[in-house]
């Protein structure tokens, strides 16, 4: 048997009234404590006489207190405080235990399978409200607290990812999507101290876009500027493992930083790049090849030979002048030490 809920005025925030689920096989009860608390606005009252039915009841009303017979017919009443303190969504709802009788064993025990309160029913009317009121308010509060307490761990969770995607924005140039000067010098410093401590080979690779000032009074300037973004990805192709890091160096310029590469596995990447963008067919009439192409300067070496990576770069350098002076589209590689 059920009792239908007290029609409640509207005045008072539903999330933040009583809700009272009585489970108690004696229908007189469940009546007189309706008549208890008829008058309290803030209190909700459902009544459950099956104690086969209450945790499904409970689950669907989602109460802030539920008041529990010890004695039922078909289930024992310590046995669903249990149940209800095992349930997902009923574990932290306040159990008020109903006994016939004061016995400290039965309460004792009680206590121990996870009730909150114990009362001898049925109590003075004004005793039950107190305690109904008390419990389920700290409920209530308890619940807020954990919506909370997630928002904000939602809120920082959110924080972090933007402060993490506005650091690798920082670290991105904005036309070719590569990293750009600032993060190159960053990583190149970070891997060049790993290979040392390591006594890796070491290479760097500096590619610059041939009669590209030509291209851009050509072709225009936006023309030109997808153009950078073609070689950029042509390049980045070549970056097959993941320590391999391409960035724009500058203007048409760009840096291919190849951790524990050696001189021959060095060069092999620098042809393979002056074949892919060859192999782009970007018209450009102010070159000889009649099309975009790419020179590449390179610099390897042996971390037990030099201290720094300054020797790396500029060799690289006059590398990439000696490719441009050679006649453009080509690969020029120096190995040190």
């Amino acid at each position: 048997m059920t009792v239908p809920p007290l029609n409640r005025p509207s005045g008072l925030p539903h999330e933040r009234r009583c809700r009272v689920l009585l489970v108690d096989d004696q229908p007189f009860i469940g009546e007189a404590v309706r008549r208890a608390i008829a008058k309290e606005l803030d209190i909700e009252f459902h009544y459950c006489s099956s104690a086969a039915e209450a945790i499904a009841m409970a689950e669907a009303l989602q109460p802030t207190v539920i008041m529990q017979d010890l004695v039922m017919p078909d289930v024992d009443g310590m046995t669903l405080v249990h149940l209800y303190r095992v349930h997902a969504t009923l574990r932290n709802v306040p159990i008020v235990v109903l006994s016939s009788k004061e016995d400290a064993a039965v309460k004792s025990q009680a206590f121990a399978t996870g009730a909150a309160d114990y009362l001898v029913k049925l109590p003075d009317p004004i005793e039950l409200i107190a305690r109904i009121r008390h419990h389920s308010q700290a409920y209530l509060n308890q619940v807020e607290r954990d919506i909370a307490y997630q928002a904000l761990r939602e809120s920082q969770q959110m924080l972090l990812e933007l402060n993490e995607t506005l650091r690798r924005l920082s670290d991105v140039d904005g036309l070719t999507g590569l990293n750009n000067r600032r993060y190159l010098d960053s990583y190149l410093d970070q891997e060049w101290r790993r290979a040392a401590s390591e006594r890796r080979d070491f290479s760097i690779l500096m590619i610059d876009v041939d009669n590209f000032k030509v291209y851009n009074d050509i072709y225009g300037h936006l023309a030109g500027d997808e153009a950078l973004k073609a070689v950029a990805l042509a390049i980045q192709r070549c970056a097959q493992r993941p320590a391999d890091v391409a960035a724009r160096y500058g203007g048409e310029e760009f840096s291919l930083i190849l951790p524990s590469t050696s001189f021959e596995g060095a060069s092999r990447v620098a042809e393979q790049i002056c074949t892919s963008v060859y192999e782009l067919g970007i018209p450009n009439k102010g070159a000889t090849t009649e099309r975009i192409t790419v020179s590449v300067g390179g610099a390897s070496c042996a971390l037990s030979r030099i201290d720094s990576y300054g020797p790396l770069l500029e060799g690289a350098d006059l590398a990439l002048y000696e490719a441009k002076r050679l006649g453009k589209n080509q690969a020029v590689l120096r190995e040190l030490g």
